[in-house]
């Protein structure tokens, strides 16, 4: 089995080394090198950002897109094929396009259905794996933190409407925490070099009272005596990853949601793998796509991939389950989140505000394989039982406006005891000719992953690129062009023209949260989704509390492949995340437009209420969960 690990190489220069001595940093980086530099022209470039940024540029209709699948014949075939439609298989998609590659996609429910919704919304380093580097001299882990922290930057940079700097407060309490964590963090801004985000700094016991609220100063037998406040990224990780695919789409890709690989088609006489036998989950129909190669991308599922190929190939995933639970936005302040370096069983637990709400975890433990992973109710009160510790806040089980479990496709190392000491590295491998698989990793590095999985699968095939990668320098859809400001544009010329209970149509002002909303969800498209609103009568809200707009549905059925309510309530919204009873009241208007948007019948819409409401009883809400809690009451 041809396998290997991959990690960014890192050098360490004299020329590379600067030393701010007033006291802030030192940067232990190789220079950037821009992707025009590399490519000596940036005319492929440019072409790329040309058919991605066209104004009048429209997103193929997923029944074309099918078609192009189709059309790739045995005598005609895609030169890449990925399986797998989460943030590393949009990824390669993207990257292998861009490349002047021919490339299809496809992925058996929606994009980032699995785990690329269900993360922590960290864009991060690894502060942690600095640690075991630091104390276990382990360079492989040194080599992981300057790489992710690259690309940290990276992300941030290609979705900048999706992505921000984020403070993280670690409190602590003795002076000795103090020290070392502020020694600690500073060692991270130093690693991060170039691509610091802002640096890290020590905050009073009383100064991080007024930072940070609800922070608990006095607790058992302890008492507060400063924080460490360092910064990462956070993201909106679903709407990034539909970005991905969306981007790809536009750029040339043939991406097709809701198509499931049922076989792999070998050629005659041969072991290479050639093609798939597809079916479209949405029709029933099935068809054959021939390509050059295959890239399985598939998560957590891509030992069912390889098993496709050989029903005995030995399993390459160790499954980890990661538990997450969402709470008022009073548990936290806007803009600055909660880290708790040292659990009572070790982990790391975290409080951070995302989407006008409080994200709180995670967990990390052994689980079992499957499409819909729920959260066990030991786990939500493990998250309780850690954050209460921390917090002057009453925290209640009431509270938890949604709870749920993403599966971490880790990379298995026979060594390894448990999960958490298993490396987040990820693999590439080519074990069945034509049939290439990434896993592993974590979302920061999806772009370089990508980049990996499309350079192994252009020496398996033999592939022809036109130019080499261009991901580092491509914004995805309604990023290029973006600034923070872009909201008030939306706020001073569009109105959202409602339709009210007696049937008629009445104004209503585009408010500063549906239009900040509107910005950071969709960029410079934003102004798509402002227009529908007000030309087509579709400005209201869709749940009392929150700025998500009937428009976004009607924009995303039409330009983002929406095809299913649950497509809209988890992954082109959040709503079923951020509340799941809030979710759960705006459905029936979710499935009367879609329905209007993809000529469902009754029959259909019927069957869409019935799956979107057992999707939602596997967010553990306070509303449907089952549980006795005598402690968070």
């Amino acid at each position: 089995m041809a396998s290997f690990f991959r990690a960014r190489r890192v050098g360490v220069t004299a020329a590379s080394l600067a030393v701010a001595v007033g006291g802030s940093y030192v940067a232990l980086r190789d220079p950037y090198v821009s992707s025009n530099d590399r490519n000596g022209s940036g005319t492929a470039l440019e072409a790329v950002r040309r058919k991605i940024t066209d104004p009048v540029a429209v997103i193929p209709s997923r029944t074309l897109q099918e078609s192009s699948l189709i059309a790739a014949n045995s005598s005609n075939p895609l030169d890449i094929l990925v399986v797998g439609g989460g943030a590393t298989g949009c990824g390669v998609a993207l990257d292998a396009v861009t490349r002047g590659l021919r490339v299809g996609l496809v992925e058996r429910d929606d994009f980032s259905s699995g785990t690329s919704s269900r993360s922590t919304k960290l864009i991060h380093g690894g502060v942690r794996y600095l640690e075991k580097a630091v104390f276990n001299l382990d360079y492989g882990q040194l080599k992981l933190v300057f790489h992710a922290l690259e690309e940290r930057k990276q992300v941030i940079d290609n979705a900048p409407h999706l992505c921000h700097a984020l403070p993280c407060m670690t409190p602590c309490f003795s002076w000795f925490e103090a020290l070392y964590y502020w020694v600690g963090l500073k060692m991270y801004d130093l690693v991060a070099g170039r691509r610091l985000l802002h640096l890290s700094r020590y905050y009073s016991a009383q100064e991080s009272a007024e930072l940070f609220p609800t922070l608990a100063r006095k607790g058992k037998d302890r008492s507060l005596k400063g924080t460490v406040v360092y910064y990462d990224g956070q993201m909106n990780d679903s709407r990034v990853n539909v970005g991905l695919a969306c981007t790809a789409a536009l750029a040339g890709a043939s991406v097709l949601n809701h198509a499931e690989v049922v076989n792999l088609i070998k050629e005659d006489g041969g072991d290479r793998i050639i093609g798939a036998r597809i079916r479209d989950n949405l029709s029933g129909t099935e068809f054959e796509t021939y390509a050059k190669v295959i890239v399985n991308a598939g998560g957590p599922f891509c030992d069912s991939v390889r098993k496709l190929a050989d029903k005995d190939a030995k399993p390459m995933i160790c499954p980890s389950s990661g538990v997450h639970i969402v709470l008022p936005d009073y548990y936290s302040p806007e803009g600055m989140g909660l880290i708790v370096p040292k659990t009572k069983d070790g982990r790391v637990v975290f409080m951070l505000p995302w989407l006008g709400r409080t994200v709180a975890g995670t967990t990390d433990s052994n689980t079992s394989i499957t499409m819909l992973p729920e959260p066990h109710e030991d786990e939500i009160e493990f998250i309780l039982d850690a954050i209460c510790d921390y917090l002057n806040v009453k925290v209640r089980r009431a509270d938890v406006l949604s709870a749920w479990s993403g599966i971490r496709p880790l990379a298995t190392d026979p060594n390894a005891k448990n999960t958490e000491s298993i490396s987040r590295d990820h693999v590439v491998c080519e074990d069945f000719p034509g049939l290439v698989t990434i896993t592993g990793g974590k979302w920061t590095t999806y772009r370089s992953m990508a980049e990996d999985a499309v350079d192994a699968a252009i020496k398996s095939g033999n592939l022809n690129p036109k130019n080499t990668s261009l991901t580092s320098n491509i914004r995805l859809v309604g990023g290029e062009g973006w600034d923070p400001a872009f909201f008030t544009v939306l706020a001073q010329e569009y109105v959202r023209m409602k339709v009210a209970h007696n049937g008629k149509i009445v104004p209503g002002v585009m408010d500063t949260a549906a239009a900040k909303h509107l910005s950071h969800s969709y960029g410079t498209m934003a102004e798509k989704v402002a227009s529908i609103a007000q030309k087509e009568n579709l400005g209201k809200r869709l749940a009392h509390g929150y700025p998500y707009l009937e428009a976004e549905v009607a924009y995303c059925a039409r330009n983002e492949y929406c095809e299913s309510a649950v497509d809209f309530i988890a992954r082109r919204s959040r709503l079923a995340f951020l509340d799941t009873d809030a979710a759960g009241r705006a459905l029936p208007r979710v499935i009367q437009i879609l329905a209007d948007e993809h000529r469902w019948d009754k029959k259909r819409q019927k069957e869409e209420f019935q799956t979107a409401t057992r999707f939602l009883q596997s967010f553990k809400s306070s509303k449907n969960a089952q549980f006795y809690d005598g402690k968070h009451i």
